[in-house]
């Protein structure tokens, strides 16, 4: 059941993307990609730091980690910076609502699904977390654009 979860949770998000205009996707292909790489930091200080548990070890764990980062969290970054780049005021209410959502309402359910157990991280720190990193990904696309 886990499993057919994790598959899910990265197939899902990819159906949308029929639906996702090409140039918005070369356009926000490498802020998504920062954002994946702040989130896969996370999760690899995860390990040494005990914030959540996977059970079936480290390559379950790498498993469900890159599950949910090249499904929901990249594919939601692309559809964020779609509808709400720059729109400060609208890009900072949609974060702060689809980060609410992971925080506290799609960890949850993942973990009553057994597929991580929070340890040393609660679910208020997930929100401050991917919170913040949409203000860093934010300012990486206004450098990029200033380039452009």
């Amino acid at each position: 059941m886990a499993n057919f979860l994790r598959l899910t949770q990265l197939i899902l998000p990819w159906i949308s993307i029929v639906f996702y205009p090409k140039r918005s996707f070369t356009r926000y292909l490498p802020v998504a990609i920062l954002a994946s790489i702040l989130v896969g930091g996370m999760s690899a200080l995860a390990v040494p730091y005990k914030w959540w548990r996977v059970d079936g070890g480290l390559k379950t764990k790498v498993f469900n980690d890159i599950t949910f980062i090249m499904g929901p969290f990249f594919i939601g970054t692309l559809w964020i910076f779609h509808f709400a780049f720059g729109h400060l005021k609208r890009f900072i209410i949609m974060n702060l609502v689809i980060d609410g959502f992971f925080a506290f309402v799609f960890s949850y359910v993942l973990e009553k699904a057994n597929i991580f157990k929070l340890i040393n991280f609660k679910r208020i720190h997930i929100f401050l977390a991917y919170f913040s990193f949409s203000f860093i990904i934010y300012g990486f696309e206004l450098l990029i654009n200033r380039r452009r």
